[in-house]
């Protein structure tokens, strides 16, 4: 067979490698070069005699296609959709076994001859002991995806060719073909095949996920991702179970979930792997129900191998009673006042399913978080959804009453107890909670005396207004909060001790708003509640929300609750977008939202009649936006939102040349 110079070259590269003298030939990738290395010295292929395509007898092609019968069923719409996607761009398609046969093939019948001449064909043997480095081969060989992109290939007959191929594994993570597209011609550069790798890659893990999903169509499967809307459409996590939890099986993703699991706590044998109430933060009723929970029967939980949220669905066989059914009938009755704090967060599940058990119980609770995360609310809900609901719920800011008043405030007082009190005396707050719940806010601000008085209550359950000689029974819960570390002000003798352990009888753990996994239905909530108060109905454009699921709220659910109320005041119809919100959240919104301008106002050639009428107006008044406002008879925020919208930045705002 006649060789072009290219070829020569080629060969009289690998000869020099093959002799040693040429220990690293120059550009070509590590991965190529050990496999050429495997080539001549482990498969002892001689680079200077080209071996003619080998392509199996029919009989042979069948022996090698009925073992992967199931995959190729399987495999078939992956394999005809990316042949619809690249054929055009002059690629074929195979589809090979584990040895490297060609078992299935999609290819342009005019270019048939030229095909089968370069191997690209149904029955060929891309195996990298015969045919030498190439993608399918050295595919086979590394178990990764892998271009092999003209002149690596080590047949030189094949240096015209790209080829790019991924494994496609079982569940059991061996892998059992290989999903190749090449070409015949292509641009000179490797890069040109990046996305072909990319393409090839997410195909090949399509059909394996379609395999995984025909193979244990009888189980349980738990189908997850770190994306909510990705969940039912291509979810990466596939954990095949048996009804208590067991894993069966997982995919590609599900095992490198259960390796970084096994990384993190270490098997005490060699067979033991996690169950799936293990490798998630879940109890087997809250998997087994999820199918009855929320409209999109998605539930998130914590991944405990890296503590990021995973959202879950459950796929059951079909014709099986629901796997759900015990779980419901064991379901907790509804607690409306609890369930409608949260949504699916993780953090939060874990709030309430304690603050369900504690609803009608006595016990003390100290409920911690940032400032705003809704401390209040949530000692409200433990109240109203517990025993005491219909007594009363008293809430004492402890940062918000003067010292000097506090006691008094709290205690009560009789009539004459000191200079300026009202004249029939006063009961206090404790004993206003009577019954019900006393809800201390900010507790780490208690001034120290009251620390001891208070203790006293706790724990003789008895109160002693100023001025009075004998002690006042009471029946009361008390429900603590703090956004401070009650270690440290212990440790710096702030705060008794002895009182710190009589309040945390238990503790709930408030996660912070820029945590929290359902920050969409926080929002709604906050939305929903808003209109209600005011009685008008204002819609959150996409933009608007975007920015506010973007923004980190330092400030939680009271500073978000404190931005949709303002966007409500200023926005001038019943329509609150991104430019309503205020300029801290706008901050965080993607860039493609935002469009600013630092350029001079009076150079903008695009800028509406009434930007240009808001311009001059601004000039006039020297850039005054109170005496703007005061003109036009709006608020000043409604002329800063005017001015965003223009594109207007007053001068001494603007950056320097």
């Amino acid at each position: 067979m006649a060789l072009h110079a290219e070829q020569r070259q080629h060969i009289e590269t690998l000869i020099r490698l093959g002799e040693g003298r040429d220990a690293e030939p120059f550009g070509y990738r590590d991965v190529i070069q050990r496999s050429w290395q495997r080539c001549l010295g482990e498969y002892r292929l001689d680079p200077g005699r080209p071996r003619p395509v080998r392509v199996l007898t029919q009989q042979a092609l069948r022996d090698h296609q009925e073992p992967v019968d199931e995959l190729l069923h399987v495999a078939r719409a992956g394999v005809d959709r990316l042949f619809g996607q690249v054929a055009q761009l002059g690629y074929v398609l195979l589809l090979t076994d584990r040895r490297g046969i060609t078992v299935a093939f999609r290819g342009h019948g005019e270019q048939d001859r030229a095909l089968r001449r370069a191997g690209l064909y149904l029955g060929a043997d891309w195996d990298e002991r015969y045919a030498g480095t190439c993608a399918v081969g050295t595919c086979l060989h590394d178990g990764q995806a892998i271009t092999c992109h003209q002149s690596e290939h080590f047949d030189a007959t094949h240096i015209a060719l790209t080829c790019t191929a991924a494994p496609i594994t079982d569940p059991q993570g061996r892998v059992m073909a290989v999903l190749d597209i090449s070409a015949l011609q292509s641009p000179r550069s490797q890069e040109s095949q990046t996305f072909a790798l990319a393409l090839v890659n997410l195909y090949a893990r399509m059909i394996e996920d379609a395999y995984f999903l025909h193979r244990y169509r009888d189980c349980l499967i738990l189908r997850y991702d770190t994306a909510r809307e990705f969940v039912h459409l291509n979810g990466r996590g596939l954990i095949a179970i048996e009804e208590d939890g067991s894993v069966i099986a997982a995919n590609h993703g599900g095992r490198a979930l259960i390796d970084e699991h096994l990384r993190r706590w270490p098997p005490w044998s060699a067979d033991w792997r996690p169950g799936a109430t293990q490798l998630f933060d879940a109890e087997l009723g809250d998997l087994l129900g999820i199918p009855g929970s929320g409209e999109d029967q998605i539930r998130a939980f914590r991944a405990r191998a890296n503590d990021t949220t995973c959202f879950v669905t459950l796929l059951e066989p079909r014709g099986r009673p629901p796997a759900d059914r015990a779980a419901r009938e064991e379901a907790p009755t509804p607690v409306p006042a609890l369930d409608r704090l949260a949504a699916d967060d993780p953090a939060m599940h874990r709030v309430l399913k304690l603050a369900r058990r504690l609803r009608h119980e006595d016990v003390s609770v100290l409920i911690s978080g940032e400032t705003g995360t809704g401390k209040e609310v949530l000692a409200r809900a433990l109240h109203d959804s517990g025993k005491r609901a219909d007594k009363p719920f008293v809430a004492v800011n402890c940062a918000a009453i003067p010292e000097s008043l506090i006691e008094s405030e709290l205690f009560g007082y009789l009539p004459g107890a000191f200079t300026g009190g009202r004249a029939k005396g006063m009961r206090g707050l404790i004993q206003q909670a009577d019954g019900g719940t006393l809800f201390l806010d900010e507790i780490g601000d208690m001034p120290l005396p009251l620390q001891t008085r208070l203790l006293r209550v706790l724990a003789e359950r008895e109160v002693m207004p100023l001025g009075a000689e004998t002690p006042v029974k009471v029946d009361i819960r008390v429900v603590t909060a703090t956004h401070r570390d009650m270690a440290e002000l212990i440790a710096a003798g702030r705060f008794r001790e002895d009182l710190y352990y009589r309040l945390n009888g238990a503790q709930l753990r408030l996660p912070a708003l820029r945590e929290r996994a359902d920050r969409h239905h926080v929002i709604r909530c906050v939305h929903a509640a808003l209109q209600e108060e005011r009685g008008q109905v204002w819609h959150l454009r996409a933009d608007a929300v975007s920015a506010l699921l973007a923004y980190s709220w330092p400030g939680n659910v009271r500073q978000l609750k404190n931005a949709i109320a303002f966007a409500m005041a200023t926005a001038e119809r019943d329509e609150i977008t991104l430019h309503d919100l205020p300029e801290e959240c706008q901050a965080g919104a993607a860039p493609s939202l935002l469009v600013t301008t630092h350029t001079s106002p009076a150079l903008e050639p695009a800028a509406s009649e009434d930007g240009q009428a808001l311009l001059e107006l601004l000039q006039r008044s020297a850039w005054n936006v109170s005496r703007v406002a005061r003109e036009l008879g709006v608020s000043r925020p409604t002329v800063y939102r005017r001015m965003r919208r223009h594109g207007l930045v007053a001068p001494n705002h603007q950056p320097a040349s």
